[in-house]
């Protein structure tokens, strides 16, 4: 039978995968603004938090026992762990620690979770070769650019194709970072980027399960991998990010190639990080946000005969899960999440526990939860009412929820969160010291006090 060979692709699109090495290799350090610099630092710290505080969740036991068949040898620090591993496995496991509580931060536009594979891949390079906290500083911008503006170029048609974009770009970001680190020109930097764009992480389909914090540790693992092949001269296609077989042509129809030039070196993706209040998906979050509003007016959840929730289609597809058996899968459910607002005003990664998620209180007020789609509420936004038994109505409409870029999170409430999850797993005692760590690590001659403090 013949094969109808004919590609649906662009033939001329620019030379992406040149732009972003040249950008990478050549981009001065620390040519950014204070403000870009300060949110690195944030996204880091945000970012070891998030991975200390999963380290003995049963995804990273699970890990750990696998690598270890592996033999691998002691190079680098799993965080929150005493066990160490070779470069490559430090940064798969501290990928999957770092997404395993969904906890992590979101770049909106396109709802990456950059650090996950950027900062894990850097990290466990930078302890492998001694490189300075300011070159993981400058490493981890750059990287997060990378994956972040080819995100823009792709979303929303690659994500709704069902990859989890932030596996998919994040091999990139990963890479570019970690040739940045490595110190490699642009030549060899266009091969990273290319080796990278061979392996692309993630389906949507695991969403709810431990192989969805497997996808930014392996793409941290394989952009680590890719940034050492192309030092070592191993080669790629110099067009692999845009001709027409290649990674983004393949991967999406969507390919608004302007994001990639449009005020590179100027503006900074990581400008537009955002941090989590609630350990769950992003689309949930103003729907719990609404839900804690009510709470605090006074709303209690024993009078509540029902909650009407109007959100964006997006809301219900990804978060639908009207009886999540366990943690993971109430993650994804919205319905949980506004019961966990409502009966305790928080959703943090305790009221993601099994127990919480089946406790008798709980299932029977998400229950009461009735979700419709009104696609013309955004995403970002959630319309919630709660009918109370005596036939009162109490409704908050949520525009931002907190932790936007509209109503980011500050600094106090992001080193709270990071003492919530950390001090269960190193000590209160330790937690100040590694708090300190992170946000001074630009000035640190390497990442040694880092990976000191993030040891039980």
């Amino acid at each position: 039978m013949a094969r109808n060979t004919k590609v649906a692709a662009d033939p001329n699109a620019p030379p992406v995968t040149r732009t972003l090495a040249r950008f990478v290799a050549t981009h001065p350090s620390t040519g950014w603004s204070d403000a870009v610099d300060r949110e690195a630092h944030r996204t880091f710290l945000n970012w070891v938090g998030c991975a200390v505080g999963a380290a003995r969740h049963e995804s990273v036991e699970a890990a750990l026992g696998a690598l270890a068949m592996l033999r691998p040898s002691a190079q680098a620090a799993v965080l929150g762990r005493e066990e160490r591993l070779d470069m490559a496995g430090a940064a798969l496991v501290n990928g999957i620690s770092s997404h395993t509580f969904d906890f992590d931060d979101t770049h909106l536009k396109t709802i990456i979770h950059p650090a996950g594979p950027v900062a894990s891949a850097l990290l466990a390079l930078a302890e492998g070769t001694g490189a300075s906290g300011r070159q993981v500083i400058d490493a981890l911008v750059l990287g997060i650019d990378v994956a972040c503006r080819v995100g823009n170029v792709m979303y929303p048609d690659h994500y709704d194709r069902g990859w989890h974009i932030t596996g998919s770009t994040g091999t990139l970001g990963a890479a570019a970072g970690c040739a940045r680190l490595l110190g490699l020109d642009e030549e060899k930097t266009a091969m990273a980027l290319g080796i990278a764009a061979s392996q692309p992480v993630g389906m949507r389909e695991q969403f709810g399960t431990m192989t969805k914090p497997f996808h930014p540790g392996a793409a941290a693992r394989a952009g680590l991998t890719a940034a050492l092949l192309a030092k070592h001269g191993f080669t790629a296609s110099p067009k692999a990010l845009e001709a027409p077989r290649g990674m983004m042509q393949t991967v999406s129809t969507k390919n608004d190639w302007n994001e990639i030039t449009d005020e590179l070196g100027s503006r900074f993706e990581i400008s537009f990080n955002t941090y989590k209040p609630f350990a769950c998906g992003i689309v949930i979050h103003p729907s719990i946000d609404a839900c804690v509003q009510l709470r605090e007016r006074g709303v209690a959840a024993a009078d509540v005969e029902r909650i009407e929730l109007k959100v964006h289609s997006l809301v219900l597809e990804l978060t639908g899960k009207k009886e999540p058996k366990d943690g993971l899968e109430g993650k994804f459910s919205v319905y949980h999440g506004c019961a966990a607002g409502l009966v305790v005003g928080r959703a943090g990664e305790p009221e993601y526990d099994d127990d919480f998620v089946n406790r008798e209180d709980v299932v029977a007020l998400r229950r009461r939860v009735v979700a419709t789609v009104d696609d013309s509420i955004d995403e970002a936004s959630a319309d919630v009412t709660a009918v109370l038994k005596d036939g009162r109505r109490e409704r908050v409409f949520v525009e931002h929820a907190i932790g936007s870029l509209e109503r980011p999170l500050p600094d106090a409430a992001l080193e709270d969160k990071f003492r919530t999850m950390a001090d269960p797993v190193i000590g209160a005692a330790r937690v100040g010291a590694l708090l300190a760590a992170c946000r001074d690590l630009g000035n640190a001659p390497s990442v040694g006090a880092v990976v000191k403090e993030a040891r039980p």
